[in-house]
């Protein structure tokens, strides 16, 4: 019973420190009708995450909890979480003005960009970073469950995904400024899909690998798969970051060079344009490829790849970037008109080059 009240002690402990440790302030690209000015947003996500490890570490060394908690108790969590994503959902949607009437506004949400406080809380950056958070206690508890339990014998590669679960969530978190420029923040209102999806979806069912494989034994991946998988991850990585940061500093600067030596190669017109080279000249989401990419890795490093539920998480990015790159398309033909077309014409690819 105390383990469902778990997310909510972690989620206020982030609340806390996020709001009490140093943070930098940065604009976003959305901009504020009321002052005509970029929204600023305050970023201290690494700062967070380490933290609440280090807190999370000392309770453990002092014998509060044991290391694995997060994974003994995982059932009651991710029932205590659904309940607050439920809670959040109700309380950030109800109150506001219908858009486009129950269920879609229970989903979709209402209000664009909720913030406090001048903008010293943001509803988007505060339920990325305690999925992330969360997501990484999970990451940390499940492996320290499957080393206890074959400590003779433990996986090698278990202990690889988990280490490239936590580069990937330690990254991200790196990365935050950049992804105040991305899909979610431009086009996204905040309801049970962001709700709901960061309290609930992201930290639980990310790690759903770990969920089904971490009390077995180990398979023994040779390590040249173990090190193909490893590739596959960060080829993966190389696309949605490299693609990701050549589109930040394209919006920041249209006449900088990305990573010094990409040409800003842009279809312009009618004072808009739209960026066409380097990684935007393979498809038209070719990082949605490589969040596909990074998680196909992941899942063949645990070592069972004839098991369906490992599987569950690339698919889950299939399932979601699909619709979300035709809806991204149809948002960006509004938006551009021939500028797209002709960007369209040029790389036809939306995904995966040549193929899709």
């Amino acid at each position: 019973m105390v383990a469902l009240w778990g997310p909510l002690a972690v989620y206020t402990v982030v609340l806390v420190l996020h709001l009490a440790l140093p943070g930098r302030w940065v604009d976003g690209y959305l901009i504020d009708p009321a002052t005509e000015r970029p929204l600023r947003y305050r970023l201290n996500g690494l700062r967070v995450l380490f933290v609440t490890l280090a807190l999370y570490a000392g309770a453990c060394r002092l014998g509060w909890m044991p290391w694995d908690w997060f994974y003994l108790h995982r059932w009651e969590m991710a029932a205590g979480a659904c309940g607050l994503g439920v809670l959040f959902t109700l309380w950030i949607v109800l109150p506001a003005p219908s858009n486009r009437g129950m269920p879609w506004d229970l989903y979709l949400g209402r209000i664009a960009n909720p913030r406090w406080g001048g903008g010293r809380l943001d509803a988007k950056m505060f339920l990325y970073l305690v999925g992330a958070v969360m997501l990484e206690l999970n990451i940390v508890s499940f492996t320290a469950y499957h080393i206890a339990t074959h400590s003779a014998d433990p996986s090698a590669g278990l202990i690889l995904h988990a280490l490239l679960f936590s580069f990937f969530v330690v990254e991200y978190l790196n990365f935050e400024e950049v992804h105040l420029y991305t899909y979610d923040f431009m086009a996204e209102r905040v309801g049970g899909k962001l709700g709901w999806g960061c309290l609930v979806f992201y930290p639980f069912f990310y790690p759903v690998g770990l969920w089904a494989v971490a009390d077995r034994p180990d398979p023994h991946t040779p390590i040249a798969l173990l090190a193909l998988y490893a590739l596959t991850f960060f080829a993966g990585w190389t696309l949605a970051r490299g693609a990701n940061l050549q589109k930040f500093w394209f919006k920041r600067d249209p006449t900088a060079k990305a990573f010094g030596v990409l040409e800003p190669r842009a279809i312009s017109g009618g004072g808009k344009q739209v960026l066409a080279g380097g990684f935007w000249g393979l498809s038209r989401h070719i990082n949605y490829l490589g969040e596909i990419g990074m998680a196909t890795g992941l899942t063949l490093c645990l070592g069972y790849p004839l098991a369906f539920a490992p599987w569950l998480y690339p698919l889950y990015y299939v399932v979601l970037l699909v619709p979300r790159q035709i809806d991204d398309d149809r948002r960006c033909a509004e938006k551009y008109g021939p500028l797209w077309e002709e960007y369209r014409r040029r790389v036809p690819s939306r995904i995966i080059p040549g193929i899709y």
